[in-house]
């Protein structure tokens, strides 16, 4: 029997699923010019499959437009359908972006950072997840074992990202129960999500083809080490493309136009934290002494602040290697959504002119309230109730965000809270090791 290819549209949304519609490969030529219908209530359906109160209900209609650029096709051989995705932006008929989608508020970023300051970033997502395909064994964090009997996952999981098109680094047994990291090469702007999808969905896929899951769940269970993404980032010249981020002169090597990008997120952290750590297991993660983000704290190569300096090694330029970490992020929360809240609080530290971001020595919940207060160090919220006050209270990044697109969030992580408040931890991270 002749089978028919079948590309699927899709958009990142507001949950941090991946959904859209299918198509015949064959109409590709098309549909990158039409796009395909959606509806904007699609935004308001959750994780867990409700859908939170709507303001659109049954009324209106968008399109998704596809980005030539997202394209990913992996060839899983003959006896397997290919996995073929293309992301898109929602947006309104007439083709101007619809405010509540979240690739378009990045974009909306991307282009502020640049119209304001001549900037442009280079991002990477470094992914932590759990792969069942393995037997759950005491001490085998990091060890050749873990790697072993995970046998041929990798090899297929990394040419996939090969085929797609990315650039690959690094691929290890984590230190969590079935837990392993994968770290692809950095993109610029919009690409750097994209590539995030890419990473989370083909690992999916290639699970899926050997009869396993990969869960990219913030944490497998409330007493395991949890699944992080962290965003590393730097800036550089959009004329030049000269880094900006290092200054020999500064102690720990910060130039002045870094350090008030990252004032302005150790600021904004707090609020943000709603679209960084999407889920009511994620505040599970943020807490302090589990090598996870608890604070909002700058750090010196410390991997439980809530942004750190990366090291720089020897054999390299200084400058071109110099970049920065957020850690207070998981993959319950669309990549748009996260790279885009990160750049909102960067620019509004750039639009202030915050003064350079100040290093924490030691950590946070050690330290006397005074020292604190001083950095401006306050702890994260820790649950996702609290996270939603904070980000609903903040004005400063409402412009940016979009007041539609910011009470949509907020109207669909409320509804999610609620849907999980009588379910125990241990209850919740099982819905959530499905769901992601």
């Amino acid at each position: 029997m002749n089978r028919e290819e079948i590309i699927m549209l899709c958009t990142s949304d507001l949950s941090g699923q991946v959904r859209g519609k299918g198509f015949p490969a064959s109409d590709l030529d098309s549909r990158l010019r039409k796009g395909i219908g959606w509806t904007p209530t699609n935004s308001m359906i959750t994780a867990h499959g409700a859908i939170a109160p709507s303001p659109w209900g049954p009324f209106g209609d968008t399109v998704l437009l596809p980005d030539p650029a997202s394209h990913v096709r992996i060839d899983f051989g003959p006896d397997h359908a290919a996995e073929n995705f293309i992301m898109g932006d929602i947006c309104h008929l007439d083709g101007t972006p619809w405010a509540v989608c979240p690739r378009s508020f990045l974009k909306r970023v991307v282009a502020a950072l640049e119209e304001r300051h001549g900037l442009r970033v280079r991002a990477a997502f470094e992914h932590e997840f759990t792969y069942d395909g393995v037997e759950e064994r005491p001490n085998a964090s990091y060890a050749l074992d873990a790697f072993r009997r995970q046998d041929l996952f990798a090899e297929t999981y990394l040419g996939a990202l090969k085929q797609a098109g990315l650039e690959l680094d690094t691929f290890m047994p984590e230190y969590g129960p079935l837990q392993y990291e994968v770290t692809v090469g950095p993109a610029v702007g919009v690409a750097a999500a994209d590539q995030a999808i890419a990473v989370r969905e083909i690992a999916r896929a290639v699970a899926t083809r050997s009869g396993h899951r990969a869960s990219f769940t913030p944490i497998l269970r409330p007493d395991a080490v949890g699944n992080g993404v962290h965003v590393h980032f730097s800036l550089f010249e959009a004329a030049t493309g000269k880094p900006v981020n290092h200054d020999p002169q500064h102690k720990e090597g910060l130039s002045p136009t870094a350090g008030a990008f990252v004032a302005g997120i150790l600021k904004k952290m707090p609020a943000i934290t709603a679209l960084t750590a999407a889920s009511t297991i994620s505040y599970l993660r943020l807490t302090p002494n589990r090598w996870s983000a608890a604070f909002n704290n700058l750090g010196y190569r410390d991997r439980e602040a809530g942004v750190r300096i990366c090291p720089v090694f020897a054999a390299a330029d200084v400058a071109k290697q110099y970049h920065f970490e957020f850690r207070a992020a998981d993959a319950a929360a669309s990549p748009y959504l996260v790279l885009g809240a990160i750049l909102a609080a960067g620019l509004y530290g750039l639009d202030q002119g915050l003064p350079v971001a100040e290093v924490c020595e030691g950590a946070p919940q050690n330290l006397p309230q005074e020292m604190l207060d001083r950095l401006g160090i306050e702890r994260l919220p820790q649950s996702l109730d609290a996270a939603l006050d904070a980000f609903e209270a903040d004005n400063d990044l409402t412009d940016i965000i979009g007041t539609d697109l910011k009470q949509a969030y907020l109207a669909h992580k409320r509804f999610e809270a609620n849907l999980m408040k009588d379910f125990s931890d241990a209850e919740q991270c099982e819905r959530y090791r499905l769901l992601y």
